[in-house]
């Protein structure tokens, strides 16, 4: 199904149950994936509750936002299409850029939220190093010069191309893989430390790591484990940033447990 909301339009999908009297479960996918990196996971948490699913703006067959975006505006477009869909609760499974907007709408609308699962979550803003300063400071002059230099008519095309080549060399996959529009959306989103949401948060949450996870490092976890007031934290040894899908039989059966108790 595809919906405008919020003015952008979004693919979504709602797997109903209607047997089951359980909160649905919300599933929120990680930057650059699409929803159907759960597609191990939705046939058996359907024989559960209904399964809802989104592409979030800019992913899958969703159209990017109409203007550059923060985590509040995805958060505040997912409300609003729990709300059209009549949806007044859910529990939610988020992985990677999911547990942003996981995290701002546990913290800011805490009646809509049940259970949290979060995976690999992004949110906590990681620490600047010198190594770091510099090579942004580098490509900050780079790029400044190249802006400067595009506008001299017969320089444009190729300082442009120049600047596409700073942005591949200093920037990273997810940003050089974007389309120009969404360079913006992507810088304001990293630029967001949502750690002060994480006191904030009233829902209990489960919180699942690769221990190897080089996205979202393990420390990401622990500082949510503390932060957040009802929280628990399960390492997966050896997993990485997709360690859900690594060891997926053992994920489902985590979530089973922790959402219904273990009921087959």
């Amino acid at each position: 199904m595809f919906k405008s909301v919020n003015g952008c339009k979004i693919r979504y999908e709602i797997k109903v149950n209607g047997e089951s009297g359980e909160t649905p479960v919300l599933l929120l996918h990680g930057w650059g994936c699409d929803a159907d990196i759960y597609t191990g996971l939705i046939n058996d948490l359907q024989e559960h509750t209904t399964v809802i699913t989104l592409d979030f703006p800019a992913h899958g067959k969703s159209e990017e936002p109409p203007a550059p975006w923060g985590v509040e505006d995805f958060a505040l477009q997912l409300r609003q299409l729990l709300e059209d869909n009549h949806i007044d609760k859910v529990n939610i499974i988020a992985h990677s850029f999911g547990a942003r907007v996981a995290v701002y709408l546990a913290s800011k609308t805490p009646r809509m939220v049940g259970k949290v699962v979060i995976t690999g979550g992004a949110g906590i803003k990681k620490p600047a190093t010198q190594q770091s300063g510099k090579r942004a400071a580098r490509y900050k002059r780079l790029s400044a010069a190249a802006r400067f230099l595009m506008k001299v008519p017969p320089l444009k095309k190729p300082m442009k191309r120049a600047q596409e080549a700073l942005i591949h060399k200093y920037g990273s996959k997810d940003y050089a893989a974007l389309s120009e529009g969404m360079r913006a959306t992507f810088v304001k989103i990293i630029a967001e430390d949502l750690t002060p949401l994480l006191k904030e948060i009233a829902a209990p949450v489960l919180l699942i790591w690769g221990s190897n996870d080089t996205e979202t490092p393990l420390w990401m976890g622990r500082t949510m484990e503390r932060e957040i007031p009802d929280a628990g934290l399960v390492v997966f040894e050896g997993g990485s940033h997709y360690a859900f899908i690594e060891e997926n039989a053992r994920f489902l059966t985590i979530v089973r447990q922790y959402f219904w108790g273990g009921q087959a």
